[in-house]
């Protein structure tokens, strides 16, 4: 049998290790993929690019409006149940019968069997209401359902007075009826437009308006209804006896400051997308008071039974190329005089930059720059490519520039093709989001071009590549 060696310890052989240069390859290339995609994730920020559109900008301008009118409340002399012959919103003359008062509830009684014979109304009556349930339904919101009672009341008696009139056209013995009755025929005492609701508003002026008016929670408005009892010196009806009214609505600073530029402004009432020119006045009262007073010469009857009306102010929309304010950035160029740009041997833009060479003999080096604005006198050039200090050489002539200058300018960063390009922008609207910008300017933006969505995310803003 055969020995190992002479201590009687067996000696384990292992295999040498064969290190393979495939793999030491494929992990230095997998590790370096690694770290340049954490790299990436952790230390880039994503670039996004935003196509410029034409466009103009949303701003809000609707506004709720107190309509204001020479208004007159007319009492009653009487006690008794009312009855009304004219219909809202038609105009009325002087000594024109309107309602009658009974005393004793035997008229009332008699129209009301004379309703019940003859029910049925005109198709201009029906034409009527459906009218006055249209213009509700297009201004109604669910955040002011109380509204509802109050044309519930008001429809109600519309419809009572439509019938009143019917049934007034076949009482010729009315009189006869009346004969020995206290039944007190109310005439108007001067001509106006007729409604019947009152609010307490009716003696209000626009120097008298605070923000509390414009409270509609708060707001009662008290509609006059037919067969009503009425007490003496209870108000019957009310006449509108001036087509020229106002509109007050609350604005901030800003607006006013604008509006009063204006003088005129177009008014949209959107009860029923009718339009008007109103002359306006700013109220300012201190504060947060500040309101502005919409005049206008007509239209008065189509607004006599509403207060509060809501309305858009048709303001002047600038429009260009819309573009988000996050891609517009500010950045420095220096001024140098038009006479100290060139043209190189390719046809390209650029300057003479006079250098000291090894033995400090003095020569003259030709620099590309990108022009990005110009004034009368001077071009705006990257700071980046030049320095201050550097002396510009005038070409064919030794007259030299030393630059110093330094101007700003508004812009974005193009990407159409593939690299940051600063874009000067010239803004003519801006709100809280966008920016209108004057388009096919010289050294600015088209429609369609490609754009940084977010200025901050160019980490180093003056690597710009020229052609």
């Amino acid at each position: 049998m055969a020995q190992g060696n002479g201590n009687g310890k067996i000696r384990q052989y292992r295999k040498p290790l064969n290190i393979n240069l495939g793999m030491v390859i494929f992990g230095a290339i997998f590790l370096y993929i690694t770290v340049c995609v954490v790299s990436y994730f952790f230390n880039s920020k994503n670039i996004r690019p935003y196509t410029v559109m034409n466009g103009s900008l949303s701003s809000n301008n609707v506004y709720t409006a107190i309509a204001l009118r020479e208004e007159r409340l007319v009492e009653s002399e009487y006690s008794g149940y009312i009855n009304y012959y004219a219909r809202e919103g038609e105009r009325v003359g002087s000594g024109q019968l309107v309602c009658t008062v009974d005393e004793s509830g035997q008229l009332r009684e008699i129209l009301n069997e004379q309703e019940a014979e003859h029910t049925a109304l005109s198709d201009g009556d029906l034409k009527e209401l459906k009218g006055s349930i249209t213009a509700f339904c297009n201004v109604f919101t669910k955040d002011r359902f109380e509204s509802v009672y109050n044309f519930k009341y008001e429809l109600e008696g519309t419809v009572l007075k439509l019938a009143n009139i019917n049934v007034l056209e076949n009482l010729a013995e009315l009189n006869d009826v009346s004969a020995g009755q206290p039944v007190m025929l109310c005439r108007t005492p001067e001509s106006g437009i007729i409604s019947y609701y009152w609010d307490g508003y009716e003696q209000k002026t626009a120097q008298d308006i605070t923000s509390e008016d414009f409270v509609q929670e708060s707001y009662v408005k008290n509609q006059l209804i037919t067969n009503e009892l009425v007490a003496s010196k209870d108000p019957l009806y009310k006449l509108s006896t001036d087509e020229n009214w106002s509109a007050v609505i609350k604005v901030d600073r800003a607006k006013a400051a604008e509006l009063e530029e204006a003088e005129y402004v177009k008014v949209r009432f959107l009860k029923n997308q009718y339009e008007s020119w109103g002359q306006v006045t700013i109220l300012d009262k201190g504060g947060e008071e500040v309101f502005a007073k919409l005049d206008f010469n007509n239209s008065m009857v189509t607004f006599v039974t509403d207060r509060f009306l809501e309305i858009e102010l048709l303001t002047e929309l600038e429009s260009g190329l819309k573009v988000p304010n996050s891609a517009i950035v500010t950045k420095e160029f220096f001024l140098v005089p038009k006479e100290y740009l060139t043209k190189g041997n390719a046809g390209n833009s650029g300057v003479l930059v006079e250098k000291a060479g090894e033995d400090n003999a003095l020569t003259t080096e030709f620099v590309p720059v990108q022009v990005y604005q110009e004034t009368e006198t001077d071009y705006y050039l990257d700071n980046a490519i030049l320095s201050v200090g550097d002396h510009l050489i005038m070409p064919d002539s030794q007259e030299s520039y030393t630059i110093s200058r330094s101007a700003t300018l508004d812009g974005v960063y193009n990407i159409n093709k593939g690299y940051a390009d600063f874009k000067e922008i010239q803004v003519l609207d801006k709100n809280e989001e966008y920016a209108i910008i004057k388009a096919n300017t010289t050294y600015g933006l088209s429609a369609y071009d490609n754009i940084v969505l977010n200025a901050q995310s160019i980490n180093n803003l003056d690597e710009l590549v020229y052609d």
